[in-house]
């Protein structure tokens, strides 16, 4: 129960952010990238205020004696260090599409409530690719298996 309360919280917390700092908004992030015109910088701040934030958090957790999470077993780190084609096509496709919408997904998901047709579409176009890329991986893993076999 706690933690289902705890993860209610911090998405909450989360989402408060990003509507206060206005990152839900996508033509305050389609300013930034709009160096040679109406070029808006905040998102530096607040991405610089996230990491001020965030790191200190990261160092206590690291450091925490037990080596072990307060609600689980074990930290969930991603093993895979390794800079390979999955990972740079999709932080590419990310890009473009952030670039594009003016959307990254957790600035879309807290925007959702607002009902605006354009976050909406922003979001089916989301869980749409989540499902198209998981049916892509598994069709080549198939692939892969019976062409071992």
């Amino acid at each position: 129960m706690m933690r289902i309360v705890s993860t209610y919280l911090i998405g909450l917390i989360f989402g408060i952010g990003i509507m206060m700092s206005g990152m839900a908004n996508p033509a305050k992030v389609l300013n930034f990238f709009d160096v040679f015109g109406t070029w808006d910088p905040s998102l530096i701040f607040v991405m610089g205020g996230a990491i001020l934030v965030a790191a200190p958090g990261y160092w206590l957790v690291v450091a925490r004696p037990a080596g072990k999470p307060l609600m689980g077993t074990a930290f969930h780190v991603p093993q895979n260090r390794k800079l390979d084609t999955r990972l740079i096509a999709g932080s590419a496709t990310f890009g473009v599409g952030w670039g594009i919408a003016g959307f990254c997904p957790g600035g879309a998901l807290p925007a959702v409530g607002t009902l605006n047709p354009a976050v909406l579409t922003f979001t089916a176009a989301l869980i749409a690719g989540i499902f198209t890329a998981k049916a892509t991986q598994t069709l080549t893993a198939r692939r892969a298996g019976s062409a071992a076999a």
